[in-house]
This record gives structure tokens, C-alpha cells and sequence, in this order.
């Protein structure tokens, strides 16, 4: 067994534990969130780089916080499985101790974070954690466990709506329902290479429960109508050209992605996971920033 990290050559574990590179797929999101509601509310996208800030260290806190828990709660089930077992506490790169402070670290600064912002945040920021917390417990008794890690991820645009006007609109909702929809569809997708696994130690999921060709049409299912409440979302807020161009865009990238998994070959899933909706997050927010710089 590897030795556990220490000092700062422990950093490099501890982003790779929580996977730091994926923020990008629900912090671009939550920057469309902030910049919606920050033209609704005062006529510009931009609400000032205190809120921006702050809202960045809650989102990465509250990320950091959830996939620190998930790999403390999974540690077990991570040692059994051959795709897992090189994660930084089974492979003994870190401590149970050292994930563990990593992980009250984050939540006291996520909760500092949420009460800076405003009031609404601070009372709603429990709820927000523990959104985030129950996925990594909900796939031991249901297969709906993506559309839970889908939420988790589908609540920051509302959750920034929220941290910049102080409140919540009708608007945003949409948006929340496209990346819940669109994270349960690649979540689903990333499952595919875990049916038997979980199969074997009594772990849900829907290829577990429904076999891979009908855990593939939900996950074409759950992309169409992500892309169809983007749309909705930016006749919300009455969006621009830019922002339709971007909702192609997205179309064209889940659709591309659908067509890289197939039942009898999942060899470019991490294409279709890691790669793609990284463009697709990246990508939106691309598009919704020119759509508010050009007006």
C-alpha cells in the first residue's frame, strides 16, 4: 500500500480525490445563473466581483465537500472495484483522517461563503449540502441515483439567481431542470462500464436495473429534454441570438456524444464523459456571455 500524502505534496491527491477539473460542469452554469439574474435585476450581467467571488469559492467548496464525502462513503466499495481501486484513500494516498478534515474544511468555508453572499443563501446552504452529501448514498437502494447527482449539479444556476438577487425566479428554473436532465444522461452513460460490478455487490443504477440498451434510451431521453429546457429558459429571459447558437451547439455536442456509446462497445466513454461535457458546459456559458456582451 502506497504511503499517505503529507504537506504540500498532498495537494496534487487531494485535487485528484475531488476531481477539481470537472467544476467546469456545473461552474459554468452557475456563472449563466449570475449573469441572468444580474441583468433581471439591475440591467447588467455583471453583479460586481464580491458576489462573483464568492459565489466561485461556494460552488468549489460545496463540489469539494460532496466528492470528499463520496470517497469517504465509497472507500470500501472503491477497493473492490478494479476501475476504483487506484482512488487516493483505497490505494492509501491519503488518510481516512486527512479526507475527513478535508472534508469539515469545506463545508465550514462553503456555509462562510453562503452567508457573505446573503441571507436566503446562508438559510438554504444546509439544504444545498445536503443535496449534494445524499448522492453518494442513494445508489445502494436506487436506480434514480443520476438524477440525484443530476440535482446536486442542477442547483447551482438557481443557487447563483439566488446568491446575486437574494432570491429566487421562475426564470431559472429551466435551466436547473436542463443540467439535472443533462448530468443524469451523461451519469447514465458513465454506469454502462459498472452494470455487472454493481450487479455483483447489490449497488443500484439504471443499466444495473434496466439492462444497457434501455439505460441508453433514457440517457438519449434525458439529453433531448435538457437541450428542449435550455431553450425554454432562454425564452425566459428573452435571450438573444447568441444564446440559441449556443443551445444548437449543445444539441449537436449531446447528440455526438449519444452516438459514441453503443451497447456492445463503451470503449470511448470517457470520450463521451469527461471530454464532451466539459465542451458542453464551457461551451453554453461561451455562448451566453457573447449573448450578454453584444447586447
Amino acid at each position: 500500500m502506497a504511503t499517505a500524502a503529507r504537506g504540500t505534496s498532498a495537494l496534487r491527491v487531494y485535487l485528484e480525490m475531488i476531481k477539481f477539473e470537472h467544476s467546469i460542469f456545473a461552474l459554468p452554469f452557475a456563472m449563466v445563473g449570475m449573469m441572468w439574474a444580474s441583468r433581471t435585476a439591475f440591467g447588467a450581467a455583471w453583479p460586481g466581483l464580491r458576489v462573483f467571488a464568492w459565489i466561485v469559492v461556494a460552488m468549489v467548496c460545496c463540489r469539494s465537500a460532496a466528492m470528499a464525502f463520496n470517497r469517504i462513503a465509497d472507500r470500501r466499495i472503491d477497493a473492490m472495484n478494479p476501475r476504483t481501486k487506484g482512488r487516493a484513500l483505497p490505494a492509501g494516498q491519503l488518510r481516512l483522517g486527512q479526507a475527513t478534515l478535508f472534508f469539515a474544511i469545506s463545508c465550514v468555508v462553503f456555509f462562510i461563503a453562503a452567508a457573505e453572499l446573503n441571507p436566503l443563501c446562508l438559510a438554504l446552504s444546509p439544504v444545498a449540502l445536503g443535496v449534494t452529501l445524499f448522492y453518494s448514498l442513494t445508489k445502494r437502494f436506487s436506480p434514480l441515483c443520476h438524477f440525484v447527482l443530476g440535482l446536486s449539479l442542477g442547483i447551482a444556476p438557481a443557487a447563483a439567481w439566488i446568491a446575486t438577487t437574494g432570491r429566487l425566479a421562475l426564470a431559472i428554473i429551466p435551466i436547473t431542470a436542463a443540467v439535472v436532465l443533462w448530468t443524469a444522461g451523461f451519469d447514465i452513460l458513465y454506469a454502462l462500464q459498472d452494470e455487472q460490478f454493481d450487479r455483483e455487490q447489490g449497488l443500484r443504477s439504471l443499466p444495473e436495473t434496466i439492462g444497457v440498451a434501455r439505460a441508453l434510451i433514457v440517457s438519449r431521453l434525458c439529453h433531448v429534454g435538457a437541450v428542449a429546457m435550455l431553450a425554454w429558459g432562454g425564452m425566459l429571459v428573452g435571450a438573444g441570438l447568441f444564446w440559441w447558437l449556443g443551445v444548437a451547439f449543445a444539441a449537436l455536442l449531446l447528440g455526438y456524444e449519444q452516438r459514441l456509446v453503443k451497447p456492445n462497445d463503451l470503449s470511448r466513454i470517457n470520450l463521451a464523459f469527461f471530454t464532451l461535457n466539459g465542451f458542453v458546459s464551457i461551451g453554453v456559458f461561451a455562448f451566453a456571455l457573447a449573448d450578454q456582451l453584444l447586447r
